[in-house]
């Protein structure tokens, strides 16, 4: 199985989330922003970092990337397609998950281990996690505050559209304690936390001198081959 990474100018875990697919049992494909080809693959991958034009408002600007067109129209065809922090944000601001992200609300950046709850598995990258399971994953970012408005909170919490909920504590603001969403489908899936960071033991890090994040990651991976492979 085939799964596309893209890289846009600012992108820092492209080569992290190429490593966990590959890890997972699936072969990653590179893919360049600024090409409109997805090359044949069989989900996508848009990585966390900082792309370019972030200083209007992240992910404004790599939405409107030549590729996007090819992942919407994907996206709407009903290909999978995870978004990892700027990657959510970039999935966010060209309209294929709702509300925005902004900067946190303590004004600081923040990287830690975060705990989270699973609280749908009816996607294409949450399927192997049972329900309710709660789950350790790295966390790093500035703006990562999940806003909506009143009517856009109701419909995302009335049709199950919370992927994933930050326990403990709420690290940057986000309304509902919301970590994560998914669309309609279940086939699109962001979240501010970085599970591509938590997919082999001894490299999570998981060690009592650092972040202990392990490999809570790699069931997203997994799920989104195990799909695709029984589709």
């Amino acid at each position: 199985m085939r799964v596309g990474v893209i890289t846009f100018p600012g992108s820092l875990d492209d080569r992290d989330a190429m490593r966990a697919i590959r890890l997972a049992g699936g072969e990653p494909v590179a893919l360049w922003h600024g090409e409109h080809d997805l090359h044949g693959v069989d989900a996508l991958v848009l990585p966390g970092g900082f792309s370019y034009g972030d200083y209007l408002r992240c992910g404004a600007i790599a939405a409107h990337s030549p590729i996007m067109s090819e992942v919407i129209d994907a996206a709407h065809k009903g290909m999978p397609v995870l978004g990892i922090c700027n990657g959510f944000q970039i999935l966010v601001e060209s309209g294929l998950l709702p509300g925005g992200l902004i900067r946190n609300d303590h004004g600081d950046f923040v990287c830690r281990d975060q705990r989270l709850r699973v609280e749908s598995t009816q996607t294409s990258w949450t399927s192997g996690y049972t329900q309710g399971q709660e789950i350790t994953i790295p966390l790093k970012n500035g703006e990562g505050s999940f806003i909506a408005d009143d009517e856009t909170l109701r419909r995302i919490e009335g049709e199950d559209l919370v992927a994933f909920r930050y326990l403990e504590l709420n690290p940057n603001g986000s309304l509902h304690d919301i970590a994560g969403l998914r669309n309609e489908t279940g086939r699109i899936v962001g979240l501010m936390p970085h599970p591509e960071h938590a997919v082999e033991a001894g490299f999570g890090p998981d060690t009592s001198l650092a972040m202990k994040a392990g490999i809570d990651g790699l069931t997203m991976f997994e799920s989104v081959i195990a799909s695709v492979v029984s589709a």
